[in-house]
């Protein structure tokens, strides 16, 4: 009987000192990413965070995301730098809504064979995501898993905390009919819908040099979701916010009722903003209702900012010296049919 060689965890797909390699080449990434309360670095049991002074009544707000199908898309253009961008900002955007202030940030990343190059590039994404949004990236898992994933594919999930004073939740509980609707410009599709839009991709024939509009549809399609946190800040500052809403999965229809009281609804006219190109060539090519568009995409407004009437324009300029794009799109009224969302078609 011959003698087998002996078996090693390498031998079995997992690269230990690849690993090693891998967390030595991103710890001057978290480190950029460093903000009062950090306490200790990458490669540690878990990360510490020193909770910030002066809250009276401190409540941690916590969300978890993924960024879906995208990844797909990603990996058949072999263009990842931005997909870490949009792991956090599903995140940091989630836990926004109700007021907080992101703190830090972790992410998982799971793949078959560890790519130390490809690990790199999303996670300097991650980072940038972290520095755009004020906060720290404590640490993370990277998981080789052989046999989990196939050749080149990997996933991506991540966890975001934030804080904020008690008396200053975002409930919704404020808000009153007459009030107006601010919609925030998105980046794009952001990280939602991705399962419809390959679909539309393989009907149409599309390729990635298909240009909408002078610019590529790979790039459209992978353009990292907007992160929003810093012009929220401002706003909150500016005028009085009685809620707000991020437009994700579900368009406006879904998400927008979310944030509103069971007795009131948002009345949105169409017409107060420009729904982008790309939104436009997925409807013709896919032969896609408007409404399925509107329960599925974000139509071009990725944040919604509920405002009293008298401070409507305020709240707009105070956006746009952020740098955003905003628009007044609507009012809240009576909610009468049990609809919490109304288009004026």
């Amino acid at each position: 009987m011959d003698a087998l060689d002996p078996l090693t965890y390498r031998s079995a797909g997992v690269n230990i000192d690849a690993g090693n390699a891998l967390v030595d080449r991103i710890k001057p990434l978290a480190q950029s990413t460093y903000r009062a309360g950090v306490l200790g670095g990458i490669g540690g049991f878990g990360g510490l965070f020193a909770l910030p002074a002066g809250y009276r009544e401190p409540v941690l707000v916590s969300g978890t995301d993924g960024v879906g199908t995208k990844l797909l898309l990603a990996l058949e253009a072999n263009q990842h730098g931005g997909i870490g961008v949009d792991l956090v900002a599903m995140c940091v955007n989630d836990i926004l809504v109700s007021g907080a202030e992101p703190l830090w940030f972790l992410d998982y990343y799971a793949c078959g064979q560890l790519d130390k190059t490809l690990a790199e590039t999303v996670i300097a994404g991650i980072a940038e995501g972290c520095r755009q949004s004020g906060c720290a990236l404590l640490g993370g898992e990277t998981a080789e898993m052989p046999g989990m994933y196939p050749a080149g594919h990997y996933d991506l999930a991540g966890f975001a905390v934030g804080i904020v004073e008690k008396s200053e939740i975002l409930t919704g509980g404020a808000c009153r009919e007459g009030d107006a609707v601010i919609g925030i410009a998105s980046s794009g599709a952001h990280s939602n819908g991705y399962s419809l839009i390959r679909q539309i991709l393989v009907r149409s024939g599309a390729h990635a040099h298909v240009q909408i509009n002078g610019e590529p549809l790979v790039d459209l399609l992978l353009r990292p979701t907007r992160i929003y946190v810093k012009a929220i800040q401002s706003l909150r500052k500016t005028v009085t916010v009685h809620a707000l809403a991020h437009i994700t999965g579900g368009g406006l229809v879904e998400n927008l009722p979310r944030s509103l009281p069971e007795n009131l609804a948002a009345r949105i006219d169409p017409q107060t903003w420009q729904t982008p190109a790309l939104f436009q060539w997925l409807q013709e090519q896919g032969q896609i209702s408007t409404e399925e568009m509107r329960r599925v995409f974000n139509a071009g407004i990725g944040m919604v900012a509920i405002v009293p009437w008298a401070e409507r324009q305020t709240a707009v300029q105070s956006l746009l010296d952020s740098g955003e794009q905003a628009f007044v799109i609507g009012e809240l009224t009576a909610r009468q049919d049990g609809e919490g969302v109304a288009f004026l078609d």
